[in-house]
């Protein structure tokens, strides 16, 4: 992993996964957060790898190792609609949301989604970037500071658990789902 990344299987042990859990990687891109969760869900759990463009899809699809195949699913869909990860409703242990915020439009709508799948008690884990680094990272205008990250799905009604160090230019913040 390149020193300018952050490490996602170090990520992915923050959320606190079990063997045979189900867990949505939203905006998967290149996949290596799938594959970090796949690797600890086994082949007793699931992960859905989302990402709205399907070519980044089948990429991913052709760089995953035959032992996490059945373990990783990939779906074309939008994240930020409600019901466009075409997910059940509370389907998932956690919600991973790598390097994704800054990208996303709309916000409230990926806000429901995430509430429609997440089990009550469910994990969100936010990794995203902590500034642009000199054009590292994305532009600044895009850099959702994590104040803000933290501040928005918190009053969406998520709770902190803890915020982390997730690499040298990224912060990560882990959320719970409310119970019922």
């Amino acid at each position: 992993m390149s020193a300018n990344f952050s490490d996602p299987r170090e990520n992915v042990l923050q959320v606190g996964l079990r063997e045979g859990m189900k867990v949505g990687d939203f905006g998967a891109g290149s996949g290596h957060y799938a594959r970090a969760a796949a690797a600890i869900v086994g082949r007793s759990g699931k992960v859905y790898a989302i990402d709205i463009q399907e070519d980044v899809l089948k990429h991913l699809k052709l760089n995953t190792h035959e032992r996490h195949q059945r373990t990783i699913e990939t779906i074309w869909g939008d994240i930020e609609k409600q019901g466009g990860t075409h997910l059940r409703d509370a389907s998932l242990d956690a919600v991973l949301l790598a390097n994704t915020l800054f990208q996303v439009e709309n916000r409230f709508g990926l806000l429901k989604e995430i509430q429609r799948v997440l089990k009550p008690g469910g994990k969100l884990m936010i990794v995203d970037w902590a500034g642009s680094y000199g054009g590292i990272g994305p532009s600044q205008e895009r850099i959702v500071p994590e104040h803000a990250a933290e501040d928005f799905f918190i009053s969406g009604g998520f709770y902190k658990v803890k915020s982390f160090r997730a690499g040298p230019h990224q912060y990560g913040i882990l959320f719970t789902a409310p119970e019922p």
